[in-house]
């Protein structure tokens, strides 16, 4: 019965209007805040840990917030998997670095973009495949109706979903050598068996994956970083160039964006 209930829902929740979802989802994520479950007992350690300089009061703050955008997140998903690219698309207010992505393509090395969980990850692979053909991994999920719904949500337009092997692997490359443009969530902690190196974020060791160096040593592609952030009317797409150290060989060896310091923000209540 669960099984059917939860895409029934996400179907249901589809149909309502973007902002009435941001509601539902700032609502949803103040009552997660007040049960003081494992989100919220995860979510304060975690920004203790990652700034240490904010006083007790701004940690908090920020651990609720940090709640109430993860539901607003999954409260969108819906919406961005059921309705049409020209759906989402008039939803997008405004574009950060659309021709920096359209330079990099035009170089025909491919393009591997980074798109960590900050704002809203769901609106960067219809972006990106509105562009060019996107190649992205898919991890297929334990409610087959659930993972029915989401797959179908996410290959829609020109995009292919790899499957988290070998072979998916495989198509990331033969996606980068055709030019087109390969998209990882590079902020997942990889499986023991896919191997990572530890590396610090935000002053923390944190085991990170060597997927990414593969991909840019192997094929010679340009890379850039994209997010797709919440603002009012809609979602800003923006899309940032890579520090010129992701290019090198030495694996631990990582730079971070000041400015994606706050992907902790959004990633903390997922782990």
């Amino acid at each position: 019965m669960k099984n059917h209930l939860a895409p029934l829902l996400v179907k249901a929740m589809a149909q309502l209007p973007l902002g009435l979802l941001r509601s539902i989802g700032s609502t949803i994520g103040r009552v997660v805040w007040w049960m003081n479950g494992r989100s919220a007992k995860v979510t304060r350690t975690n920004i203790a840990l990652c700034f240490p300089e904010l006083t007790p009061a701004e940690q908090i703050a920020l651990s609720k917030q940090s709640l109430q955008e993860t539901a607003k997140t999954a409260m969108e998903a819906g919406a961005i998997w059921r309705n049409s690219w020209a759906w989402l698309d008039s939803n997008i207010v405004a574009k950060e670095g659309d021709e920096l992505l359209r330079a990099k393509l035009a170089a025909g090395k491919g393009v591997l973009v980074l798109a960590p969980h900050h704002g809203n990850w769901e609106v960067v692979a219809p972006y990106l495949a509105s562009v060019a053909n996107l190649t992205a991994m898919y991890q297929p999920l334990e409610n087959p109706k659930m993972d029915e719904l989401v797959l179908a949500g996410r290959s829609k337009l020109n995009i292919t979903m790899a499957p988290t092997n070998r072979k998916g692997v495989m198509m990331l490359f033969k996606a980068l050598q055709g030019g087109t443009i390969v998209g990882i969530l590079p902020d997942q902690v990889p499986a023991k068996d896919a191997g990572g190196e530890v590396a610090p974020f935000m002053g923390q060791p944190a085991l990170t994956m060597t997927l990414v160096q593969g991909l840019i040593q192997r094929t010679g592609c340009a890379v850039c970083s994209c997010y797709a952030e919440r603002v009012p009317g809609g979602f800003k797409i923006v899309v940032m160039d890579a520090d010129a150290a992701i290019y090198s060989v030495q694996l631990v060896h990582l730079t971070f964006y000041n400015q994606f310091t706050s992907v902790i923000v959004i990633t903390i209540s997922l782990l």
